[in-house]
This record gives structure tokens, C-alpha cells and sequence, in this order.
């Protein structure tokens, strides 16, 4: 009787171990995430980052590159002390001082944890970055950010959502005040920009998209996001009478989208786009679509499809053989499909300082577990 009560204790002990978190596991599937995420791989280990932040730019890859531009011995280091916003007369220790009004390269971070509600529209100055590791920082309740004719911008580790559309208006700009058109509320939008990084934000609940890249904006990496609870999310191309936007090369890599997001991610018009390496928590409508003839590689991807649409992609248009939506080493789950169209396999050309393994898509749920604004405290490592 008694070996009969010791065995039926053990196993009760071992179902409710197997019930419990397991620290050492957690800690292990973080490690192995780091070790192929090569862009966190290349400063996260680092727990002196802070004194060492513009170590961060040169671990970009994708069509981005590395962004060297915006380092050296010449940045100025500038800390965001006030959450306040004016549009038409920036304060200094605000955001838009620092994004708008200091001139020449710049490394933006901010003194503590705040939420920043824009006046009006933020326009990021070229050799900008925006550095939010270190504190919980929200952009939030009515405008958010453009990048316009703009270039070598870096954005990191913030958290942008309920963004809401604005009407015309005036705005201090880097080369003093223009007029604005009405905006759509997106979280960030990219017009005729080259050359920006977009890494480790959270965004969500904004009124028209979360991302929106348009108007012959090129050379933009997304990567270690976090995109959820969003119809429209991402954006490549403006509208399907932009032939500009044919020369648009985006990376995007490392995200995580969803859940209870719709469709876009992305939609791409004319351009092309390299989707690598994401997590797809299931859509409504589709996952990635587009129209105008757009090339895309979707590589080594995890699409884990819904109860109802199983389709990963979406074209609207007449399709031939110049479209290119070729799918190579993607992993599909709860009955996920991709219909590939057009010949040949949409290769990204990437140069040397662009190019970047991509890892098997049996692992991308390891690989984007820290997608979003990280939380980095003072005595560990992001």
C-alpha cells in the first residue's frame, strides 16, 4: 500500500511539474533566439549597451544596410527630458527639438519612462536616431511619425499606437515651417525616404495603418517588431499610378504579427519586398497581397492560419507571369496555403553589408520572441 500512496505522489508531483513554467527552459529558448537573430545577436549580448549605444547601428541588415552614417565622433547625443510637444515652437528636451531642430547627425534617448501625445505630425530629420531601450516610452493619442525626403533615420524600441488622422496644418519642420496636407493616422510613415531602420517597436490600434513605406521610399529594413490588434498594418507603395515606387527594396525580417490583425503584411505595390523569417499569428482577409506587378520572396516564414481563410496571399488585378509571389522554405500550420505566381525566385541581390542568414522557419517562434520594445533594466541585458 505504501509503494502504491509513494507512486501516486511522484506522479502527481511530475504532472504538476510539467504544468509549472520552466525558468531554465524560458532562459534557453532566449538564447537560441539571440543566436539567430543575427541583429540582436550583434549588441545584445553586450550588457554595457548603454554606455555603447551607437553600437546598435552597425548590427542592421536587409536592404537597409548598416547604418554608419549615423555614427562617429561627430553625433550628438541628445536626451529627451519633457514629454511635452509644441509644433510650431519646440522646446528644447522635447522630442521634436531633438528630431527636428538639431541639425547634423544625432542619437535620441530619453531620461525616463513618459508618453509623448504629438500636437501635430513629428517630421525626422535626416542622420536621426531615435533610441528608446532603457525606458517604457509611448507615442500615443493623436499624431505620430514621418519621415519625409529624409534620410538615414533609425527608429528603436518604442511603443506607437492609437495614432488618428489630422487635418492640413502647419508644422516645424528641419528646414523651418511647411504645410502639411492632411495626414492619414498611421503610426509611422516613410515619403520619398532612403536608407531607414525600423527595429524592435510595438505598434497597434492606429486609425488608418501601422507602417506605411510610399512615394519612392527605398532601402528600409523592418525588423523585430511587433505588429497586433490592427486592420491595415503595413504599407509598401503609395497607389497603383506611383510607377516611381517600382525601384522600392524593403526588408522585412524578424517580426511578429499579430494576433487580430487583417491584412497588409505587407501590401506592396510595384516594388519589391524580401519577408523573411516572421511570425504570422493568423489574419482575416490575408497575410501578404498586393497589386501592380510587385515581386516578393516570402522565405522561412511561420504562417499559422486561422479558423476560417487559410490563404496566405492576396492579389488584386489581372495576374501573369511578371509577378513574382514565390514562397521558399515557409512553414505552414492549421492548414495555411500560398498560391506562387510568376517565374523565377525574386532573389533580393543583397550586397555584403546587406546579406544575412536566414534561419530554418522550424524556429522562428525562438527567433521572434522578444519582437517589440524590449525591457531593458539597469543591471542585465536587454
Amino acid at each position: 500500500m505504501a509503494s502504491q500512496y509513494c507512486f501516486a505522489l511522484v506522479s502527481v508531483i511530475i504532472l504538476l511539474c510539467s504544468l509549472c513554467p520552466n525558468p531554465s527552459l524560458a532562459k534557453e529558448t532566449k538564447l537560441h533566439g539571440l543566436k539567430m537573430n543575427v541583429i540582436d545577436g550583434c549588441w545584445r549580448w553586450n550588457p554595457n549597451w548603454r554606455s555603447n549605444r551607437q553600437q546598435l547601428a552597425m548590427c542592421s541588415v536587409g536592404f537597409a544596410g548598416k547604418m554608419s552614417n549615423n555614427i562617429g565622433k561627430d553625433v550628438i547625443n541628445y536626451e529627451v527630458t519633457d514629454p511635452s510637444d509644441n509644433a510650431l515652437n519646440p522646446q528644447p528636451g522635447t522630442l521634436r527639438y531633438g528630431a527636428t531642430m538639431i541639425k547634423g547627425k544625432k542619437w535620441i534617448t530619453f531620461q525616463r519612462d513618459m508618453k509623448i501625445k504629438l500636437e501635430k505630425p513629428l517630421l525626422i530629420s535626416s542622420f536621426t536616431a531615435i533610441d528608446g531601450r532603457g525606458a517604457n516610452v509611448h507615442i500615443a493619442g493623436n499624431a505620430c511619425l514621418r519621415v519625409f525626403k529624409e534620410t538615414n533615420v533609425i527608429i528603436h524600441g518604442l511603443r506607437i499606437h492609437h495614432c488618428r488622422s489630422q487635418p492640413p496644418t502647419t508644422v516645424m519642420g528641419p528646414n523651418g515651417i511647411i504645410s502639411l496636407g492632411g495626414v492619414d493616422g498611421d503610426a509611422i510613415r516613410l515619403v520619398t525616404s532612403s536608407k531607414v531602420w525600423i527595429d524592435h517597436n510595438t505598434l497597434y490600434q492606429s486609425e488608418d495603418g501601422l507602417l506605411d513605406v510610399t512615394r519612392g521610399s527605398t532601402d528600409v529594413t523592418i525588423s523585430n517588431n511587433w505588429f497586433r490588434d490592427q486592420d491595415k498594418v503595413m504599407l509598401l507603395g503609395h497607389d497603383d499610378g506611383f510607377f516611381r515606387d517600382k525601384n522600392m527594396k524593403v526588408t522585412v525580417v524578424y517580426n511578429h504579427f499579430g494576433p487580430h490583425c487583417n491584412q497588409r503584411m505587407p501590401r506592396i505595390r510595384h516594388g519589391y519586398a524580401h519577408v523573411v523569417n516572421n511570425l504570422y499569428n493568423g489574419w482575416s482577409q490575408y497575410a501578404i497581397g498586393g497589386s501592380m506587378n510587385p515581386s516578393v520572396k516570402s522565405e522561412a516564414n511561420l504562417f499559422i492560419a486561422p479558423k476560417l481563410n487559410k490563404e496566405v496571399t492576396w492579389r488584386k488585378g489581372s495576374v501573369g507571369n511578371s509577378w513574382k509571389f514565390y514562397s521558399k522554405g515557409d512553414k505552414f500550420e492549421n492548414g495555411a496555403s500560398f498560391i506562387q505566381t510568376g517565374l523565377g525566385g525574386a532573389k533580393p541581390q543583397y550586397n555584403s553589408e546587406q546579406n544575412f542568414r536566414v534561419v530554418d522557419a522550424k524556429s522562428v517562434r525562438s527567433l521572434t520572441r522578444a519582437s517589440g520594445a524590449l525591457t531593458c533594466t539597469e543591471k542585465s541585458r536587454c
